[in-house]
């Protein structure tokens, strides 16, 4: 199986320069009480591009005791995440009919891993995360569907969403506080079915931007399915109905 190598850049220079040639950084780690005008530019810059970061103990950077990592540590992501409209553009100039699947607030990397392999298997167009509060792609993430699958990363997920609606989408939010079952919605053109995380669902803003609400039924004393298994659920009744 394919494995990704997670880089890692180190130093305030060069996490800097990497941000700078814009490099599909994950998360920014700092030692706890770092000071110093170069590394308040850093941190300036990390927060300008919205790049998510986190204060760590000294103990973190121990394994890299050998290099000159002046208290800072990037992650870099594996893959390069795609434009969306890109992609769509793609999509369309193929011929085929887009099915966009979003994750809101999923950070469980097994979940995420799951859903990619799904997605690759039916034919998904892409998957759509959001900039933060998203599972991290390492090698736990079904690396080899995430090798042949666009993964969009959008810092404001709100707006992409009207926007991709505004190119003809729609969009499918599957909660439990829906009134249709997924049978019971035309899925065959083009959209979107976007997924939140089992404890915290969608986002009310992008809950309330959705066409359709949708859910799957259950009759079993356990709250919710899990995610990575109802997105299943619902990809496929796409490929169902398109078939």
């Amino acid at each position: 199986m394919a494995k990704f190598k997670q880089e890692c850049i180190f130093g305030i220079r060069a996490v800097m320069e990497a941000i700078q040639e814009e490099k599909e950084i994950d998360k920014v780690m700092f030692r706890q009480g770092i000071k110093g005008e170069l590394f308040q530019q850093l941190f300036s810059l990390v927060r300008e591009r919205q790049i998510q970061f986190q204060y760590v103990p000294e103990e973190v950077f121990k394994p890299f005791a050998g290099k000159n990592h002046q208290g800072v540590l990037a992650e870099v992501s594996p893959i390069p995440y795609q434009d969306i409209n890109t992609v769509m553009d793609s999509v369309v100039a193929e011929g085929k009919m887009p099915l966009i699947l979003v994750l809101d607030r999923i950070t469980d990397v097994r979940n995420l891993g799951g859903i990619a392999r799904t997605a690759e298997c039916a034919g998904v167009s892409a998957i759509l995360i959001p900039n933060k509060n998203s599972a991290k792609i390492s090698s736990d993430a079904s690396a080899g569907a995430l090798y042949h699958l666009p993964v969009c990363r959008e810092k404001n997920l709100k707006k992409t969403l009207k926007e991709l609606k505004r190119r003809g989408l729609t969009l499918f939010a599957a909660t439990e506080k829906a009134d249709k079952f997924y049978t019971e919605v035309d899925m065959k053109e083009g959209c979107m079915i976007i997924m939140g995380a089992e404890d915290t669902g969608i986002d009310e803003e992008l809950l309330a931007l959705a066409d359709q609400q949708i859910k799957i039924p259950q009759y079993g004393k356990i709250e919710s399915l899990n995610v990575s298994a109802a997105a299943a659920i619902l990809v496929y009744e796409v490929v169902r109905q398109r078939r």
